[in-house]
């Protein structure tokens, strides 16, 4: 088995980034979600399920660590990285609530004009992350803007079988992963609860619950009439009311990981 595809997403709901290389460090993939877009009056955190259109705006890391933002019919925008305790704002991600940096006017008239929604821009620096869910991590355990864990995988296998069920090819970004493995059945990563690539550990948490997002065409946003995979996964993929596919990781160590190396399952 070998590492096959990294990615990620340095805005919550933007544009993936594909990756050769990647640095894991406590908030899994280095610039891996640390900036989200939010309500402007009430803070709570905006995601491609309610506008798709987010789906096309790029954000790209520029040489001062701060993001080039970009997106069609758009001029590009640069933004400067904001300092770890100015213009803090409240906001919420799912059901926890902390305060983070706010990226300024100027991003947050640029983003709110093209999704078409009053919003603000805000980056959550490692001081200032969310505790992991202690019922699946441990203590200290941190994640960023991701919905609930600092890293997500999938099998190559495991999309290349529900294409088949589907009856048409699936890109994987429908589903966001950071790491994608090859040389494994599909499914196997179920079964796991320790791996190693390369040199460095990683912790299965838990199963990923899918949701409407993974019915959007990861390039244009717009929504598949059918449901699929969604329609099909909710056949064989479905317990206790929720759809799994992929699986969330916790790291057990910091370094690099780079494209082909190897995958070993430890437990």
């Amino acid at each position: 088995m070998q590492l096959s595809a990294l990615y990620r997403y340095p805005l919550k709901s933007g544009q993936y980034e594909s990756l050769t290389q990647a640095r894991v460090e406590a908030l899994g993939l280095a610039g891996d979600r640390r900036w989200m877009l939010v309500e402007e009056a009430s803070g709570r955190f905006l995601t491609q399920r309610l506008l798709p259109q987010m789906g096309r705006i790029s954000a790209r890391y520029n040489a001062a660590g701060g993001l080039t933002l970009s997106a069609p019919g758009r001029d590009s925008l640069e933004v400067a990285l904001p300092q770890p305790d100015s213009e803090l704002r409240g906001v919420t991600v799912w059901s926890d609530s902390l305060r983070v940096p706010d990226a300024g006017d100027a991003a947050a008239e640029w983003l709110s004009a093209f999704i078409g929604r009053a919003c603000r821009l805000v980056q959550v620096p490692e001081s200032r992350a969310r505790q992991v869910d202690t019922g699946y991590a441990q203590a200290g355990d941190k994640v960023a803007f991701a919905d609930g864990f600092p890293l997500l995988l999938i099998g190559q296998a495991s999309l290349d079988d529900l294409s088949a069920r589907v009856g048409r090819p699936l890109e994987m970004l429908r589903f966001r992963p950071n790491l994608v493995i090859e040389g494994a059945a599909p499914y196997a990563e179920d079964s796991w609860k320790r791996i190693r690539i390369g040199g460095l550990e990683f912790e299965v948490a838990k199963g990923c619950s899918r949701c409407i997002l993974t019915t959007l065409d990861p390039h244009t946003g717009e929504r598949n009439a059918d449901r699929e995979p969604l329609t099909t996964l909710k056949t064989y993929r479905q317990r206790d009311g929720e759809v799994y596919f992929g699986q969330n990781l916790l790291p057990r160590g910091y370094g690099e990981l780079q494209l082909g190396m190897p995958v070993e399952v430890l437990e």
